[in-house]
């Protein structure tokens, strides 16, 4: 049995293809980033370009969803959406307690509607 035939195929490749090239990117950005300003000009703009981009992401899931998430009604969708922003205020800006919130808006919401 080769490694490529085995069942740990697929995890070495997300390993590979996906996990390390991004990574590298990552720790170079950290030791290029290290000098800069936090308040400069270009971290500003960078900031604001992965806020549009997250709102682009968030955006499409909620209006265009494709798979399971498309079964959940769009009004379900919109309120996930809004208690995870609730939630994100709330929680002194804890990006992790409001994809939380939504997620369990998700997931309550289809086994309610019995989508499940």
């Amino acid at each position: 049995m080769t490694l490529f035939g085995s069942d740990l195929a697929p995890y070495i490749a997300l390993i590979l293809l996906g996990f390390l090239p991004s990574e590298i990117w990552r720790w170079m950005a950290l030791v290029v980033g290290r000098g800069l300003d936090e308040n400069s000009e270009i971290l500003i703009w960078v900031r604001a370009v992965a806020t549009a981009t997250l709102a682009a992401v968030v955006a499409k899931l909620a209006f265009f969803p494709a798979g399971a998430l498309a079964t959940l009604p769009l009004g379900w969708r919109i309120g996930a959406f809004l208690a995870g922003v609730a939630v994100y205020w709330i929680g002194r800006r804890s990006v992790l307690f409001g994809v939380l919130a939504a997620e369990l808006v998700i997931v309550g919401g289809a086994l309610w509607l019995g989508l499940t």
